[in-house]
């Protein structure tokens, strides 16, 4: 686990290499290495030891110095290629598991990315080629961003690192900041800036004399099933062999491991084999809360205690998040409005205390339908048969309920639920899980705002997406959409940059690309069942995993923020919010962003969502935006 970066062209300047090193110290504060020729090019590497403590500095070469690579990121099978390519005559001056990659290139040329298993995100300097190729793991596990300037090309594990180029434009894109509003996140490949991209996971791209080409090596996939339809028994010890053997692979350093623990099932079935695969006991953290509501200790303790973990946890406070809050402003170089980002910050930053890794589940909703929405989508279905003279009667009592502060209350849910009536269920599906609606966001742009935004469909990328994925069934749809926005560019990003801050590295068993292929496979009613999320999940882990775990409701990682708002984090919230900071800003109108307050402060409605989606993007403005 490492931070990468560099710069292609013709005049590679060392200082703004190391500057852009500096930027990613918190991403491997053990050691660096740089690699620089001919002023055409450099690549700068901060690491954080895990694998090879002695011998694995990097930038890593072939033999005869002609390839080099920086690698982020984990090819969790690089033993066994190493063996493979030391049959074949290569020879290799390292145990890292960067130096496979520079003698599989040598093997296979751009296909070596067909024959990685794990998260990774690496450069490789082609110097006979004159070429320089970069690659992003199958699932954007780990991120990598670019821009090209006259010409040039630069890169980096995060976008902080970019803006250290004094030519890397800094310009808000209008279009991206509308797409966060509605997201909560800007999806790939797109980003905040003007010029700057991520690489689509599942990619490469490939920089030749100043040409820049990029090429899908991997997607998902939902086909009928690639082995014979077979009894639920069959279907679940394929899944457990499955999961087994990712968090095996993910066992094998120097470094002894962690895992994150919610009391859910997913964190909860990869404590259970890490229990039968590791010698003593597991290390196991968690947050709490003093609100009941967004507490899950009780289910954390009963996990921790039926597998003898070696277990701690942390409560977040209102007043810890207030602490965090500025620490967070300068981890986000992209805005995100999801307000776990705060217990995840917290969450690795006391991890990072006993351990350097830490397994978690992630990845198992989008894969096994957890999500409640997966059901509320059927309910759906039958609601919309229900006359519509019915339909507005419901809407009217439902908009009367009295607001709740509490975890997915059920005004929330009911009311969130409404708003999607009548949208295909792919639309309905980011109504339900963003924020601001189109017609809310014409009343927060101002006119001039709008005016050069356009009249753009918002959810041109989610068609497109649909377009590409290949399911006929309209849940696989929506799993696929999960995948590709509300796991791709926003829990993970969460999670690296939460982790990472920390120098942390958080691995995800559930998204080995070998256990995906098998879920995406599955027949559909093996994930949802009736209206029972994760059935085939639930089945596999009914013997290792105490039964009110596998049976418990799906909770979420949330924090109380539309209790914090009107409370301890009122004066923050204001302060970030009010009006002349909003005016100076030049992009929303503040008169409808008091509403937005005043209603909530009032117990009008309930605007957590749109506030703290305001909230997180004024933090990230007053750090790294602004107009030119």
């Amino acid at each position: 686990m490492s931070g990468i970066c560099g710069w292609v062209g013709k005049g590679v300047d060392e200082r703004v290499i190391r500057g852009m090193m500096d930027v990613l110290s918190h991403r491997g504060p053990d050691d660096e290495g740089i690699y620089l020729t001919n002023s055409r090019i450099g690549l700068g590497h901060k690491r954080l030891s895990i694998i090879d403590l002695e011998t694995g500095e990097q930038p890593i070469h072939n033999e005869d110095r002609t390839i080099w690579v920086v690698l982020d990121g984990e090819p969790y099978n690089s033993m066994e290629l190493q063996d493979e390519l030391e049959k074949k005559g290569h020879r290799f001056y390292t145990h890292s598991n960067a130096e496979v990659i520079v003698h599989l290139y040598e093997e296979r040329g751009n296909d070596c990315v067909h024959s990685l298993n794990g998260m990774f995100a690496f450069a490789l300097w082609d110097q006979k080629g004159s070429k320089l190729l970069l690659v992003r793991d199958r699932l954007g596990v780990k991120p990598l961003h670019y821009t090209e300037v006259g010409g040039e090309l630069l890169f980096a594990s995060e976008i902080k690192a970019l803006l250290e180029h004094p030519s890397v434009n800094r310009e808000i894109d209008l279009f991206s900041l509308s797409k966060y509003l509605t997201f909560e996140c800007v999806p790939a490949p797109d980003t905040i800036f003007k010029g700057i991209k991520k690489l689509l996971p599942g990619y490469f791209l490939i920089w030749e004399e100043g040409r820049v080409i990029t090429k899908q090596y991997w997607g998902l996939r939902f086909t009928s099933p690639q082995f014979p339809v077979a009894s639920l028994q069959s279907y679940t010890e394929r899944l457990k062999e499955l999961i087994r053997a990712s968090v095996k692979r993910m066992l094998i350093d120097e470094v002894p491991p962690g895992a994150f623990l919610s009391g859910g099932i997913d964190s909860s079935s990869i404590v259970s084999f890490m229990n039968e695969l590791i010698l003593g006991k597991v290390k196991t953290f968690s947050i709490g809360f003093e609100d009941r509501s967004f507490d899950e200790t009780s289910y954390v303790v009963r996990v921790a205690r039926h597998f003898g973990t070696d277990h701690h946890s942390e409560i977040l406070s209102p007043k810890k998040t207030l602490d965090l809050i500025p620490k967070i402003a300068e981890v986000l170089d992209e805005p995100l409005g999801d307000a776990s980002i705060v217990p995840t910050y917290l969450l690795s930053e006391f991890t990072r205390q006993y351990v350097k890794v830490a397994l978690s589940g992630d990845g198992g909703d989008e894969l096994f339908a957890g999500y409640p929405t997966y059901q509320a989508h059927r309910i759906a279905g039958l609601y919309e048969k229900i006359p519509r003279f019915i339909q507005r009667g419901i809407r009217g009592v439902v908009n009367r309920l009295p607001v709740s502060t509490a975890n997915i209350s059920f005004d929330f849910k009911v009311k969130r639920f409404v708003s999607g009536i009548g949208l295909p269920p792919e639309i309905r599906n980011f109504i339900w899980l963003g924020s601001f609606s189109p017609q809310e966001k014409k009343e927060l742009f101002l006119p001039e705002i709008s005016h050069q935004i356009g009249e753009r469909d918002i959810f041109e990328e989610v068609r497109e997406q649909i377009d590409e994925c290949n399911a006929t069934h309209p849940l696989e749809r929506i799993l696929y959409l999960d995948m590709k926005f509300l796991l791709q560019d926003g829990m993970l990003v969460k999670v690296d940059r939460a982790s990472m801050a920390n120098s942390l590295e958080s691995r995800m068993p559930f998204l080995d690309h070998t256990l995906v292929e098998f879920a995406a496979a599955l027949p559909v009613n093996l994930k949802l069942k009736g209206f029972m999320t994760k059935y085939i999940l639930k089945k596999a882990m009914e013997d290792r995993l105490p039964k009110r775990i596998v049976h418990r409701p799906k909770k979420g990682f949330g924090i109380p923020v539309a209790k914090w708002i009107k409370n301890e984090l009122r004066e923050c919230i204001l302060d970030l919010l009010n009006e002349e900071r909003i005016k100076r800003g030049g992009l929303f109108n503040p008169r409808y962003i008091n509403l937005l307050l005043k209603d909530h402060f009032e117990e009008k409605r309930d605007n957590r969502k749109l506030i703290w989606t305001l909230f997180a993007f004024e933090l990230w403005h007053q750090r790294y935006g602004g107009l030119k």
